[in-house]
């Protein structure tokens, strides 16, 4: 199974931008990592699904898609597959500037370990609020929510739960998310709120 390669030096911003444009590379801490596989359609229809709720739902603030690049200093650059930023002082022509509010990655058997280390510890450490990683093989995700400046142990939600987001008013169907049917009198308890 391909995994997500590095490259073996410190890399900046300015190394970043001279790589070639056909290929989609991350910065983390300085060490280079390619995008490569594309993802599988699964991961594609998830990203597509959460972006139309986030259209339909999200107000005050915009949020993106990868590839947009997301610089967090010199030697931190991600493209999270989905994002939201609410500051219009971070967006910029180019890029973003800044921590987003929100991010969500949706793993693949490549990322999944980057996915729940290093880019969890980074946006720990650069302050995003709210962190969310679905598991599309799985069909259930993980949440984060930033508290004194560190996340706490994940909440977990099956596909069949309802979550509704701690730093929006957005409540997303996971089950309409996964495209998966719920069964007729379906008592699943939904998902934990922010309530909880």
């Amino acid at each position: 199974m391909p995994v997500a390669l590095k490259k073996q030096r410190r890399f900046t911003y300015q190394d970043y931008l001279e790589w070639p444009d056909d290929e989609r590379w991350e910065l983390i801490d300085g060490e280079a990592y390619c995008m490569s596989p594309a993802p599988k359609i699964i991961h594609q229809r998830i990203l597509n699904n959460l972006a139309y709720e986030f259209t339909r739902q999200l107000k005050r603030c915009q949020h993106f898609i990868a590839p947009t690049d997301v610089v967090l200093d010199d030697f931190n650059v991600v493209q999270p597959d989905l994002f939201v930023v609410c500051s219009k002082k971070k967006i910029t022509e180019d890029n973003i500037q800044g921590a987003p509010d929100l991010v969500v990655e949706i793993t693949s058997p490549a990322t999944e370990l980057k996915d729940r280390r290093e880019k969890k510890a980074l946006y720990e450490r650069f302050g995003v609020k709210e962190y969310i990683i679905v598991f599309p093989d799985r069909r259930y995700l993980e949440r984060y929510v930033l508290k004194n400046k560190k996340y706490g142990p994940p909440e977990i939600f099956n596909w069949d739960e309802t979550l509704k987001l701690r730093t929006f008013r957005i409540e997303l169907k996971l089950h309409e998310v996964f495209e998966k049917e719920l069964k007729e009198g379906n008592d699943k308890k939904p998902g934990k709120t922010s309530e909880n």
